[in-house]
């Protein structure tokens, strides 16, 4: 079985940083996403996802951060920055062209102080999971539109998954994809 994923949030200083403690999943991105969103409402304007200890990603969760990404440029700008990831996620996040909106950390030299900080500031995210299927199923959608519009490679990718969310949002079924 696998253990339940948590994602931890804090601030330091300047920084939001948002750790990935488990899968990044469709079943835990609306809750990042709900994070990331009350953070730039706020006025921050550079986010950390920290994803050390974050094995791999679902196309969902992978939207998700790309969703972040471009509306904190629409709204104003600032930076996203992936910290601490593993050769697979490495590899997901170049292969869907997300290296070129979001800041990838290969070499572990950004935000070095705020990394020094980080463990005695994250606490566990207080936003919400339980949504509706509905709900779910939008934001599902919405990651994968975003992934879409990355690059036509990930349009023809994600074309099928995205045409079967709104068919099943227009039917009002709203089946959410394992």
């Amino acid at each position: 079985m696998t253990p339940p994923t948590h994602i931890l949030v804090g601030t330091i200083g300047r920084v939001f940083w948002m750790r990935v403690d488990g899968r990044g999943t469709f079943q835990n991105s609306l809750q990042a996403k709900k994070a990331l969103q009350r953070v730039v409402a706020q006025g921050m304007r550079n986010l950390v996802v920290d994803l050390e200890r974050c094995p791999m990603m679902d196309s969902t969760f992978l939207g998700m951060l790309t969703g972040a990404a471009l509306n904190l440029r629409e709204s104003g700008g600032g930076s996203l920055s992936v910290v601490n990831a593993n050769q697979r996620n490495l590899q997901l996040l170049t292969s869907l062209g997300l290296d070129h909106i979001l800041e990838l950390d290969r070499d572990g030299n950004l935000w070095e102080a705020e990394r020094k900080e980080v463990c005695d500031a994250l606490q566990h995210c207080g936003e919400s999971t339980a949504e509706c299927k509905e709900v779910q199923t939008q934001h599902v959608l919405s990651a994968h539109q975003a992934l879409a519009e990355v690059s036509d490679a990930n349009e023809s990718r994600f074309h099928d998954v995205i045409e079967f969310l709104e068919k099943e949002l227009e039917a009002g079924t709203s089946a959410v994809p394992a």
